[in-house]
């Protein structure tokens, strides 16, 4: 896999991350909630990140915060069998160091994954 986040690595579109929502399998972790769903394709995990303007009101933390959960999410991603689509909400009201991000993040996806192989 490529060291980046890809075009064809992130979810877009509102019937995709809509059927997140209707269909999707949900959990949390730390600071991460998260909504995942099998699509059945064979290719890359896709996500989408969340950072809600009723805890960040400025758009710099928001920002810091979803690079912060999209960098733990690029050095992990090879935990996660093809063909996911997740949805990750940071949900603490305070801004949590990278480390604390890091290891829910961890933490996150160990639990996808094993849900996941239940799946099959």
């Amino acid at each position: 896999m490529s060291e980046g986040l890809t075009k064809q690595e992130r979810l877009f579109g509102k019937t995709a991350v809509g059927a997140l929502f209707v269909q999707g399998q949900t959990g949390q972790h730390g600071c991460i909630r998260y909504r995942f769903i099998q699509s059945g394709e064979d290719r890359l995990p896709r996500i989408v990140v969340s950072v809600p303007k009723r805890n960040f009101k400025r758009a710099v933390k928001r920002n810091l915060l979803k690079r912060r959960i999209r960098e733990s999410y690029r050095r992990l991603k090879t935990i996660l069998p093809p063909g996911l689509d997740i949805l990750f909400i940071y949900t603490s009201r305070e801004v949590l160091p990278y480390e604390a991000v890091y290891a829910d993040m961890e933490a996150t996806l160990g639990s996808i994954a094993g849900k996941d192989e239940g799946n099959d």
